[in-house]
């Protein structure tokens, strides 16, 4: 699933193609991406003679700003939009396409299906789910080291399942949870609430540095992320722990042990990020 860093990108080229389009028709191939309104004709209707007036970001989730409205999708595991003339070929797996008047097409292509939109009036977007119980963003003012210890201070969980969790801080996922992680020389399976206020602080330091090299390399090509302009971003090769289970440490030559934390697959160093909850 597209962490905070391949969404942002997305956000960025998708802004550099479709400001100031005006939407002509919408077209919906599969109705259950819609997830509000309930009536995929309302969805389609609302949006005719809309202006897209900009691209935002929260946390994962895409919001694309018309005149009147605030459409916020969700990309899942495959999502994909792309720019196209109106007369190219539309494959199988395009289940929306928005008409522009210049003839133009948006389409969100999904092969899994997994992705979903909600259509609300401008200003309201943040009052109903999916978006509002979500936690700060990362590079904002509200992330910081005192919010960081609250959260996780109050939680049982190990440190990585809390920091999946989008209500302690949004745009986090298994890719940057685990490079954070590494990099604060933190054990994933240290229970939240017993860091110290140093580790606390170097945690925080590293989420957040983490998410800002991630987004100047455009995120990380895992599986089948590319941007809205077929680019596949750069982040993958600066990885220390995600995804090189049996491969040794860059920093001590270890070998990288995989583990089951939380449900998620995650990788780590032995020597690098020990367990105080086994030492003691």
């Amino acid at each position: 699933m597209p962490e905070l860093p391949e969404v942002e990108t997305v956000r960025r080229t998708l802004e550099a193609l479709v400001l100031t389009k005006q939407i002509n028709k919408v077209s919906v191939f599969w109705p259950k991406i819609i997830k509000h309104p309930a009536d995929v004709e309302q969805f389609q209707d609302a949006l005719v003679g809309q202006v897209i007036e900009e691209i935002g970001r929260r946390g994962k989730f895409l919001i694309i700003y018309t005149t009147d409205f605030a459409l916020v999708s969700h990309l899942r595991m495959e999502g994909r939009y792309g720019l196209f003339k109106g007369g190219d070929e539309v494959d199988k797996h395009t289940h929306v396409i928005f008409h522009f008047t210049d003839g133009t097409e948006l389409r969100y292509r999904d092969v899994r299906k997994f992705g979903t939109m909600h259509l609300f009036l401008k200003g309201k977007e943040f009052d109903q789910l999916p978006l509002s119980q979500l936690g700060p963003e990362p590079f904002g003012d509200d992330f910081s080291v005192g919010h960081l210890s609250n959260k996780l201070a109050s939680t049982s969980r190990s440190v990585k399942t809390a920091l999946l969790d989008q209500k302690v801080v949004v745009g986090l996922g298994n890719i940057y949870v685990d490079e954070a992680l590494f990099r604060a020389g933190i054990h994933p399976e240290r229970t939240a609430s017993s860091l110290t206020d140093d580790e606390l602080a170097k945690l925080h330091k590293e989420i957040v540095k983490t998410l800002e090299e991630a987004v100047a390399k455009g995120g990380s090509t895992i599986r089948s992320y590319v941007n809205t302009q077929g680019e596949i971003g750069m982040f993958q090769l600066q990885l220390y722990v995600y995804g090189r289970k049996g491969e040794k440490c860059k920093i001590c030559s270890e070998e990288l042990e995989k583990i089951v934390v939380g449900g998620r697959g995650t990788v780590f160093c032995p020597n690098c990020q020990r367990n105080a909850n086994k030492n003691g």
